[in-house]
């Protein structure tokens, strides 16, 4: 009940402050039900001392204006409910994005801007390059055999250093365009943090040491580990000729899946890796589109292209269609590799996964593009896990 009576009176109060604003603007003739807000009024800031000094000049307004005054009250508590709300989300999403990262917690400050540069704190990347990779290794596995544990773990620093080198890449050529975007204007070098040379040698040291991996593979598997770094380079530069950079991100993240098969076997089986890269590359156009929706209206201004402005309200349609590509041709490779049957119960799994993210995405929200962005790990675990269990069963 005091709270009650504390709102009543702050409600009486505030359509009297409201009434003198309006009163001191002069215009009191030909009151606007569209202008009868200030947003310096709040009707929670009045106390019972308020209440006492404005009763004389606020009884002759509201005798003046009382058949406005309902009216008054509405638009400008409503107005209040409003600004708080925005400030409240303002503030929630300032406090998510300035977060500490464990880059910024555990490493040397010195090396800080170098973690960031190959996005040690931002793992998906490494996940989604490092998946097609482990999907072949496991897919070369003798039936009834684990797969080679050495050559995974190969391949994983492998992906952490080609994809930290890719990231490197893409910041050096396109550090004018990251300063004129929400989302990578804080990146080390767009930002300032970094120089273009010291960036450019950071991507020598990440080359050097992913050198020092693919020296560890048969020749074969050289020569076409090697050959991955013609996409690697270009990539970046996909975006200013052509809408559809992530069919160009697509052949370059998904290189593994034809080098992992040849690290085993010493050359590679059309059959069996041509449809899991191609499902790969599907794969990487539905969720790099989701992702690029996040930069759509910044990528307008800077004059870039990108999938999500090629297929705008189409989108859904557009990754339902590559979503299915992707899963017949990891069908097609595990029918063509004779893998057992718990391949394709994880299959099943795996398009439900990925029907989920393109049926519930929200394009319009940065956030909810992020989180089915980054929930594409699970779908390339259930397929490692299919993979994994048809060879040993």
């Amino acid at each position: 009940m005091a709270l009650y009576r504390r709102l009543s009176r702050n409600r009486h109060v505030f359509r009297r402050h409201s009434i003198a604003a309006l009163y001191s603007s002069g215009d009191l003739t030909n009151p606007s039900p569209t202008v009868l807000y200030s947003p310096l009024i709040n009707p929670f800031q009045f106390s019972s001392s308020d209440d006492h000094n404005h009763t004389l000049n606020s009884r002759k307004l509201l005798t003046f204006y009382s058949p406005h005054s309902s009216r008054i009250e509405l638009s400008g508590f409503r107005q209040v409910l409003h600004f708080s709300t925005l400030a409240n989300s303002e503030e929630k999403k300032k406090n998510e994005q300035q977060k500490p990262s464990w880059v910024d917690t555990y490493l040397p400050q010195k090396i800080r801007p170098y973690a960031h540069l190959a996005r040690l704190d931002k793992p998906i990347g490494t996940w989604l390059l490092a998946w097609p990779c482990m999907w072949s290794i496991a897919l070369a596995a003798p039936p009834g055999s684990l797969p080679d544990v050495k050559m995974m773990t190969l391949f994983g620093c492998g992906a952490l250093l080609l994809r930290g080198a890719g990231c490197t890449v893409n910041d050096l050529l396109d550090r004018d365009i990251d300063t004129k975007v929400e989302r990578t204007r804080s990146r080390p070098v767009a930002s300032g943090v970094l120089t273009p040379f010291q960036g450019l040698t950071f991507l020598g040291f990440q080359l050097l040491l992913g050198l020092g991996i693919l020296l560890q593979l048969n020749n074969y598997s050289r020569i076409l580990g090697a050959s991955s770094l013609l996409l690697v380079f270009s990539y970046p530069l996909m975006k200013r000729f052509t809408f559809w950079p992530q069919a160009f991100l697509g052949l370059t993240f998904n290189w593994g899946a034809l080098l992992g098969w040849a690290a085993i076997k010493g050359s590679i089986d059309p059959a069996v890796v041509l449809p899991l890269y191609a499902s790969g590359v599907f794969w990487t156009l539905v969720y790099d589109t989701i992702y690029a929706h996040q930069d759509k209206e910044d990528d307008l201004k800077v004059g870039v292209k990108s999938t999500a402005l090629r297929f705008g309200d189409s989108t859904k349609e557009w990754i339902s269609g590559f979503g299915l590509a992707c899963i017949s041709s990891l069908a097609l490779s595990g029918i063509n590799a004779d893998i057992g049957w718990p391949y394709y119960t994880f299959l099943i799994a795996a398009s439900g996964q990925l029907a989920w993210q393109i049926w519930t995405v929200d394009l319009s929200s940065r956030a909810d593009c992020n989180r089915k962005f980054v929930s594409n790990k699970w779908f390339g675990a259930f397929i490692f896990g299919g993979i994994l269990f048809g060879r040993l069963l």
